[in-house]
């Protein structure tokens, strides 16, 4: 129970810090409406659960510094450029909507829902730090009390407070009076999140390039 409590303490404090999977949630509900910000939350949660499964079962791609990590963390400095040029770019043109009027015809919806998923997956793949974090995570489980459930409880506990977690946030943000209050500040919002993901992206480029450079 103790070792319960610590490992799930500090992964919801990791889910509290706002990132790049925060960010993709919170606009899709502000302009798509929370229906659709619902296939971001799935998508993100899927794509910790494949990092879960494999920290947990110990694939050595997540071990840092290995070609496996070091084309994730590329990948995802790509994915996050092309999420911060995309916020800045289209900075202030989204018109925000209740979600009873942003859920649309049937179709429509559920193309925006997949679409939403499919985004909300390659986030969470391609956050290095996600991998990191889980590799660590299992790490405190590595002892011989760890058996084959005891990981099995802690994947689905992990996977379940992410996805509801995600939720939550599509919820409170997607609701009317939320969205009434974003109004103005929404184009600020969505500049700074721009701004902070191609700065993360540059921080992880430069941290590789310092980290593969010959030491004297």
């Amino acid at each position: 129970m103790e070792q319960f409590l610590i490992i799930a303490t500090v992964h919801f404090l990791a889910l509290l810090s706002p990132g790049p999977d925060f960010f993709l949630v919170a606009r899709t509900a502000i302009t798509s409406g929370w229906r659709t910000a619902s296939g971001a939350c799935a998508g993100i949660a899927l794509g910790n659960g494949i990092f879960i499964v494999a920290a947990f079962t110990g694939i050595a791609m997540l071990r840092a510094g290995s070609a496996g990590f070091i084309a994730v963390q590329l990948a995802g400095c790509g994915f996050l450029l092309y999420l911060g040029t995309l916020f800045l770019r289209h900075a202030g043109s989204a018109t925000l909507q209740a979600p009873e009027a942003a859920a649309g015809s049937r179709a429509g919806g559920t193309h925006g829902w997949w679409k939403a998923a499919w985004l909300g997956a390659l986030s969470a793949l391609l956050n290095p730090k996600n991998a990191l974090f889980y590799a660590t995570l299992a790490a405190m489980l590595n002892g011989p009390q760890a058996s084959a459930v005891t990981k099995l409880f802690y994947g689905a506990w992990m996977f379940s407070v992410v996805l509801l977690w995600d939720l939550l946030v599509a919820a409170l943000v997607g609701h009317p009076w939320v969205l009434g209050r974003f109004a103005r500040a929404l184009p600020w919002l969505e500049r700074a999140a721009g701004i902070l993901m191609i700065t993360l992206a540059a921080w992880i480029v430069l941290s590789l390039f310092v980290g593969a450079a010959p030491t004297a």
